[in-house]
C-alpha cells in the first residue's frame, strides 16, 4: 500500500505539470471505486484552474477556486500525468484532461482508492478526525507521550492510529520503531517520554529521507515518472523475518499486531 512518501512523491511528481493548468474534461470510465465517485467531479471541476496540489495524510487535493478533487490511492491506485494517445488499459478508471494537452490518469487495479469532491469552505468528512502530519512542528514526543497515558494497546497500533498522527503506516512505523529501540508490542502507555522523544524524531528522519529516495516499492508503487522508489533497499525489519538483524545479526521477527504484520528485532528492541 502506498504510504506517506509514496503519496507524497506522488504530488511531487504531478505537481509540475497540473498546477496553474486548466481541466478541459473528465472521463470516468466506471462510477465507482472504494466509494460512488461524486457527480462534482464531472459537474464542476471541468472549467477550473488548479491551483495547488496539497496532501492531507494519504490523501492528496486537486484545489481550484470552488473546492478540491480528494484522491486516495488505496492499495493499488497510480496517478500518472500521460499523453492523450496513450491508450487506456482495464483498470485505468479516471482521467483527468488539461488545458495543455496533457492527462492525469488514475489507475487502480483493485479499486480500493477514492475519487472524492470537498467544496471550497469545507472539509470532507473523512479528513475532520486526522491528527498532525508527521513532519510538522505539531508532531513531537511530548505529543505522543501525553496521548498515549493509559492506553494498553500495543506502541506500534499507537502510532499507526491516523488521530494520533497520519501517515505512518506499516513499513515506517516498523522502521521507526526499530531506530528508536522499542519493542513495536510494548504497551503505548508503558513508553516512557524520553523514549517517544526519540521515536518522534526517528519517525520525521525517516519519512523525510524516504521522501528523498522516492518512497518504498513493495509490490504496487511506482512513481508519476514509471521509476520505482529506492528506499526499500535501506529497510532494516520491514519484509526481513528470518534474515539477520543488520545491526546485532539476530533473526528478525514478525509477529501480527492489530491485523497487520509487525517485524522487530528481539535483541535491538526493547
Amino acid at each position: 500500500m502506498p504510504e506517506l512518501p509514496e503519496v507524497e512523491t506522488t504530488r511531487r511528481g504531478i505537481e509540475p505539470h497540473v498546477v496553474g493548468r486548466r481541466v478541459s474534461g473528465v472521463v470516468l470510465r466506471r462510477a465507482d471505486l472504494r466509494w460512488p465517485i461524486p457527480p462534482e467531479i464531472t459537474s464542476d471541476l471541468p472549467g477550473q484552474r488548479i491551483d495547488a496540489v496539497g496532501r492531507r495524510a494519504k490523501y492528496l487535493l486537486l484545489r481550484t477556486a470552488i473546492g478540491s478533487a480528494l484522491v486516495h490511492l488505496g492499495m493499488t491506485g497510480v496517478l500518472r500525468v500521460l499523453s492523450p494517445d496513450v491508450p487506456a488499459g482495464k483498470h485505468d478508471h479516471v482521467d483527468i484532461l488539461l488545458d495543455s494537452g496533457q492527462l492525469l490518469r488514475y489507475t487502480d487495479p483493485r479499486r480500493f482508492g477514492s475519487v472524492l469532491w470537498q467544496a471550497e469552505g469545507e472539509t470532507h468528512t473523512l479528513l475532520t478526525s486526522l491528527g498532525p502530519e508527521p513532519l510538522t512542528d505539531d508532531f513531537d514526543g511530548d505529543l505522543l507521550w501525553h496521548l498515549s497515558r493509559g492506553r494498553s494497546a500495543p506502541v506500534k497500533t499507537f502510532l499507526m492510529d491516523n488521530a494520533i498522527v497520519v501517515g505512518v503506516g506499516n513499513i515506517y512505523a516498523s522502521e521507526a520503531l526499530f531506530a528508536a529501540g522499542i519493542d513495536p508490542r510494548r504497551p503505548a502507555g508503558k513508553v516512557s517520554r524520553a523514549r517517544y522523544g526519540a521515536l518522534a524524531q526517528e519517525v520525521k528522519r525517516i519519512l523525510a529521507h524516504a521522501i528523498a529516495r522516492g518512497g518504498t516499492t513493495l509490490r504496487d508503487f511506482l512513481s508519476p515518472d514509471g521509476l520505482p522508489g529506492y528506499f526499500y533497499q535501506e529497510l532494516f525489519v520491514y519484509g526481513r523475518a528470518g534474515e539477520a538483524c543488520k545491526v546485532c545479526a539476530s533473526p528478525i521477527r514478525s509477529v501480527a499486531l492489530g491485523q497487520r504484520a509487525s517485524f522487530f528485532c528481539p535483541t535491538c528492541q526493547r
